[in-house]
């Protein structure tokens, strides 16, 4: 009987490779100021970081990443330059653009095993998002994959970051990225025409706990 044929696309192995927990972002160090969230009571169980979680997402910088990967994936050379100064610029403290930069930059060097031409080419501090977007583009990974992939490890880092602060059961971390599933889908279909205009953030709390990370007495977390 002749030998079964692999049918596993390769752009499914680079998504897991780039955006598994082991591709040396550091990610496991960051936790987007859920640790302040946590000490001052405002993420406690599994239901308050359920609600955090998803209106990051829908309103805040998930969503805003997300935009940010669509347009980095579509862009040339000479607009990724400006791509990169935006991305840096909304980033709302100090630790915010620590950790999208810090992020970045670790992405790019390690996406240098693959290849990528635009982000070899790159002198700018480079967001996360817009690193993932310029690697997937240059190896043909589709827009929509890439950033439904991107959605999905964020918040399942920031998922892992909380099962250790609450601290959270296993499952329990589990249980909230299945319910944010349908978040993550819509925050990916409704970015797909979205443009750099479209970019705002109403997570006013979560962007004070982001301030607010940066004096607080004991931490786990760069953020």
């Amino acid at each position: 009987m002749p030998a079964p044929r692999m049918t596993i696309p390769t752009e499914t192995l680079l998504l897991l490779a780039w955006l598994s927990p082991a591709f040396p972002t550091g990610g496991f160090a960051y936790s987007h100021g859920l640790e302040w969230a946590v000490e001052a009571g405002n993420v406690s169980d599994e239901a308050s970081l359920l609600g955090w979680l998803g209106d990051i997402l829908a309103r805040g910088s998930g969503r805003s990443d997300a935009i940010l990967l669509r347009r980095a994936h579509r862009a040339d050379a000479a607009a990724l330059a400006e791509l990169c100064a935006f991305g840096a610029a909304i980033a709302g403290t100090r630790e915010r653009r620590a950790e999208t930069l810090g992020q970045g930059d670790a992405f790019a060097r390690g996406a240098l095993v693959w290849g990528s031409p635009r982000l070899a080419e790159l002198a700018e501090p480079i967001p996360y998002p817009v690193a993932v977007g310029v690697l997937a583009g240059d190896h043909g990974v589709a827009e929509e994959d890439v950033t439904a992939a991107y959605l999905q490890a964020w918040t399942a880092n920031l998922i892992s970051a909380a099962v250790r602060l609450v601290p959270l059961g296993q499952t329990a971390g589990l249980r909230v990225l299945a319910a944010l599933t349908p978040t993550i889908l819509a925050v990916a279909l409704e970015t797909r025409d979205a443009t750099l205009e479209d970019i705002g953030n109403a997570c006013f709390r979560a962007d004070i706990a982001a301030m607010r990370h940066e004096t607080q007495g004991t931490r786990l977390f760069r953020t």
